[in-house]
């Protein structure tokens, strides 16, 4: 159903459905989505027919479920798009994450000190892209609305960009490999299974987010 020698970032731009299967097997489709599906198997030693397989029944299961194409959306409506569907989620879910893990981190840190140091990620990720979402707003998007019409370069802003979105990614990978992948153990109570559910819901639309803008958005202006 597609090419397996496809870069991953635009299987996802083609096939939004595939994200969590990716995002499942921990194939970074947002800051390293250049691989191609091959060499993301290769790297993550994935049995290739099974993987597709998985991808081909998503793209199966789904095929009303696809969201409109961002490509077909002009600069300022995909602006939009990210400041009030990730943005907005992002103002509100790191503070009330980073709440439950400090719970947690408190009450079962005893039992597994690799919650300490989820607490200490999330604070820091919290102040990250709080600053983050707040320079996109302020400087970074005006920018870019400007400079959509009258043509200039803004490569110095967007290579800023995507070198705190890979610091960001490789935030996300820690936290899944400290929580592994999202399982709670057995003697996990209710606070901690809402935090992985959490969790495992802020790295999707972290994913989502950041691909959007390093895929959709930046190429727009990467040959201005």
């Amino acid at each position: 159903m597609f090419d397996p020698n496809s870069p991953v970032a635009r299987v996802v731009l083609d096939h939004a459905e595939t994200a969590p299967v990716f995002q499942r097997h921990r194939i970074d489709f947002c800051c390293h989505g250049n691989v191609s599906v091959l060499q993301a198997c290769a790297t993550r030693g994935l049995d290739v027919a099974s993987f597709l397989g998985e991808l081909e029944l998503a793209i199966a299961e789904h095929p009303e479920a696809s969201p409109p194409d961002p490509r077909q959306l002009s600069t300022p409506e995909l602006i939009e798009q990210i400041v009030v569907r990730h943005h907005g989620y992002l103002r509100e879910a790191l503070p009330y994450v980073g709440a439950l893990a400090t719970t947690v981190a408190r009450v079962h840190g005893g039992e597994d000190d690799r919650l300490c140091a989820v607490d200490a990620i999330l604070s820091g990720l919290n102040l990250e892209l709080t600053a983050h979402l707040d320079l996109e707003e302020s400087i970074l998007f005006p920018e870019l609305r400007a400079a959509h019409k009258r043509g200039e370069s803004v490569a110095t802003e967007l290579d800023q960009m995507v070198a705190e979105h890979r610091e960001i990614g490789a935030k996300l990978s820690h936290l899944r490999a400290l929580t592994d992948d999202y399982q709670p153990p057995q003697w996990a109570c209710s606070t901690y299974r809402a935090l992985l559910a959490e969790l495992g819901e802020l790295e999707a639309d972290l994913y989502s987010h950041v691909h959007l803008e390093n895929y959709v958005l930046l190429p727009r202006f990467s040959a201005s």
